[in-house]
Formats: structure tokens, sequence, C-alpha cells
């Protein structure tokens, strides 16, 4: 990690900084500081609405628990039920399409 040690100085109308503090609200940047200086440097900023992949994740731990809980009744009873196997590729499809979902959508970010 670098040390900042370079000042960069401008004024704004009252305007401009008004324009400035909703763009940052918009995307969800609170620091100002760190607004423009992506803003400087590349142009743009981007904020991402992660609640799909959230939901991906949490799909995943719930069949990881579920897979988890069969492999432990497996080995206690050395059998496994035809119920809990569809459950499972239920659950894998339903992660499967949230995910190809979320693709397609980062796919069309530029």
């Amino acid at each position: 990690m670098q040390t900042r040690d370079k000042w960069v100085h401008f004024v704004m109308t009252g305007d401009e900084y008004e324009r400035m503090r909703r763009k940052m609200e918009e995307i969800g940047i609170r620091n100002q500081s760190s607004y423009l200086r992506k803003m400087a440097l590349d142009g743009y900023c981007v904020n991402l609405d992660l609640r799909d992949v959230k939901e991906v994740v949490s799909l995943l731990r719930y069949c990881s628990n579920n897979l988890n809980q069969y492999a432990k009744r497996a080995n206690e009873t050395g059998s496994i039920y035809a119920e809990d196997i569809q459950d499972l590729k239920q659950r894998q499809m339903e992660i499967w399409e949230a995910t190809k979902e979320i693709l397609a959508r980062l796919a069309t970010i530029t």
C-alpha cells in the first residue's frame, strides 16, 4: 500500500458540488476523497447490486448444510433416501439458474 502524499485542490460551484454529492449518493459512495480519486483516475465508478450474489451464497450454504446432513445419515445408516437426492438436485438447479442470471447481467456491464 503506497502512502498518498500528493495533494490535488480544485474549486467547485455550489451546483457542481451538489451534483457531485447526488452522484455519490446514487452509487452509494460516502467517501468523497475515494469518489474523486476514482473519477480522476478511471472516469467512472460502478456500484454493483450484490443482493443476487448474496442469495446464491445463501442457497449454496443451505445446500452444503443439507449435503452434510445427508452424508452423516448415509454414514450412520448405510443408505440415503431418493427424496434427499432429488432435493439436492433441485437446489443445485436453483443455484445454477441464479448464477446464470447473475453472469448474464454482469456481461452487460461495459
